[in-house]
């Protein structure tokens, strides 16, 4: 997957970070999205940096266990129940049980809200 990233300088550096870790590569970096779309550049998705959180207002997450976080990256991918219970060797109504929990956990109302939510949270990165 090739990605672009758009921000300040520090953000750039973070998503580029962020991006390298999960093996995407970072086709450039621009300071707004219009510059982005000038460039022309062949890429799949545009990687924009999340909101900024006042630490005043910051409304907390019951926190996500590891196979949850699993889960949730694989529901980020658009896999259905039964592919992410193959791929985790579980059974598809303990993924059920997971997707309920996660969405619970960050009041999401299906489970597109619940993947917007998180990446917005920073808990997964797409």
């Amino acid at each position: 997957m090739r990605v672009i990233v758009v921000g300040t300088v520090a953000e750039c550096a973070e998503l580029r970070a962020r991006a390298e870790r999960l093996g995407i590569d970072v086709a450039g970096e621009f300071a707004s999205v219009a510059a982005a779309r000038a460039a022309a550049l062949s890429a799949d998705a545009i990687l924009l940096p999340g909101p900024r959180v006042d630490p005043d207002e910051f409304d907390p997450v019951e926190a996500l266990t590891g196979r949850e976080i699993e889960v949730l990256e694989l529901l980020a991918q658009g896999l259905s129940n039964k592919a992410i219970a193959s791929r985790l060797g579980i059974s598809d109504q303990t993924v059920k049980f997971h997707v309920a929990s996660i969405g619970g956990k960050l009041g999401a109302a299906n489970r597109t809200d619940t993947v917007r939510r998180a990446v917005r949270r920073g808990l997964i990165a797409l």
